[in-house]
């Protein structure tokens, strides 16, 4: 009797736990239906508390490094030259470091370049939540023709968590259209990505290089060519696109935006699969529950969760490796900043000199060629850890490209001043 009784109790207890599990199932399919359409990462809190919590650490937490990190930072006073560069130009106006991620749509509506310039709506792009929603109401060309402060009050969420994830699933899922053309031009379709492609991908979906393509402002990814900063300028010269005129050299020059996801394409941890993930939300225990850590940030904060699942040795260790890479290419930034000085210099001298447009045209030429090269590794966001020997590929070029272009442009100085025709 008490063999029968144990096992109706043993039957009874596992139904009992089965449709529990079933009714949790369900309960949790119908909400995560209803938040579905709630882009505030606040609705998701109750099914993913712990998520939430994590990521919400991007609100008022910044990860503090040698070069860089979320610290708030006005990066035009920590280099003066940066003024210079994109003199005539947004960004000579107000630039400052990226802040944590709840902060991407704050920091945009906030910034004098939307503020005080006429900015196309493409820029929501990344920066809104409600950029999908938007894209599928206007249609991807009619957002493109509309204008940011036609949209400004409409716009009340940065990151969130429908950006990456798909409601009911949580599978991870690309919802930035620009990036998904961009693959497709590569050959590379989503449908078939791995997860690990896509622990990269839905970070690369705002991290890439891009521009706004006329006549009808629509948003392109130039990694669409090719993601080394040789395919990028090759597209661009093709296309005969720049951003805006320097007003000292009179170069048609080109702006590069937080071009992560190219520069790490070419590095040694993209050639051994490791995803931005990987080293950026490293797995850790919360309660016993395994997760991604959502609070985002530089690996250095964080160098035994990010670094030491790969790498022995002790974290100090691990951390001056990583620093002295970034010295090296912020004492390369500097060679080619001060090379770029003296170009446009030359520039600005030979024209005051009498030299034609036709004589400075190659002194130009290189201004947009050195200057791009500098600011593909100065906007991206691991001062060149990323993929380190790129960055000093691209640097030294940049450097060799400016001297010639002064070179260039003191010969037609030379040629062109009024003691050269005297008889």
């Amino acid at each position: 009797m008490r063999e029968q009784l144990a096992k109706f109790i043993a039957v009874a207890t596992g139904m009992l736990v089965v449709v529990g599990v079933l009714l949790f199932g369900v309960l949790q399919q119908r909400q995560a239906i209803l938040i579905a359409q709630d882009l505030d990462p606040a609705g998701w809190a109750d099914l993913y508390p712990r998520h939430f919590e994590s990521f919400m650490r991007t609100e008022a937490d910044y990860g503090r490094t040698p070069h860089g990190g979320s610290e708030r930072q006005d990066l035009l006073a920590a280099n003066p030259f940066r003024r210079r560069a994109w003199a005539g130009y947004a960004f000579e106006r107000e630039y400052n470091a990226a802040r944590g991620h709840f902060h991407a749509l704050i920091d945009q509506r906030a910034s004098r370049r939307t503020r005080e310039v006429d900015q196309p709506a493409g820029c929501i792009h990344c920066h809104a939540a409600e950029a999908p929603g938007l894209i599928e109401q206007y249609g991807w060309v009619g957002l493109g023709r509309m204008r940011y402060d036609e949209l400004r009050d409409r716009l009340h969420v940065g990151m969130s968590c429908a950006d990456c994830h798909a409601p009911g699933t949580m599978a991870l899922r690309v919802t930035r259209r620009a990036f998904v053309t961009a693959l497709e031009a590569q050959g590379i379709d989503l449908a078939r990505a791995s997860t690990r492609d896509l622990r990269t991908f839905v970070c690369a979906q705002c991290h890439s290089e891009y521009y706004f393509r006329d006549p009808g402002q629509e948003l392109v990814l130039s990694a669409a060519q090719g993601r080394s900063v040789d395919d990028i300028e090759r597209y661009f010269d093709a296309l005969g696109y720049s951003d805006w005129t320097h007003p000292e050299s009179g170069a048609a020059m080109l702006k590069v935006q937080h071009p992560e996801f190219e520069l790490h394409s070419t590095g040694v941890h993209a050639a051994l699969g490791v995803s931005c993930a990987d080293c950026h939300m490293p797995g850790l225990d919360a309660d016993g529950l395994s997760m991604s850590d959502h609070w985002i940030r530089s690996p250095l904060t964080q160098l035994g969760a990010a670094c030491g699942r790969c790498h022995a040795g002790p974290e100090s260790e691990l951390g001056a490796r990583v620093v002295a890479l970034q010295d090296s290419t912020v004492r390369m930034l500097g060679e080619v900043e001060a090379a770029l000085g003296e170009l446009i210099d030359a520039i600005v001298a030979a024209r005051e000199a009498g030299a034609g447009e036709a004589a400075l045209a190659e002194a130009r030429h290189t201004h947009r060629r050195a200057q791009l090269r500098w600011d593909f590794v100065d906007a991206e966001n691991s001062t060149g850890f990323h993929s380190f020997r790129e960055a000093a590929r691209v640097l030294t070029d940049a450097l060799a490209i400016a001297r010639a272009g002064t070179d260039s442009a003191r010969a037609a100085e030379a040629a062109d001043s009024p003691a050269s025709a005297r008889p």
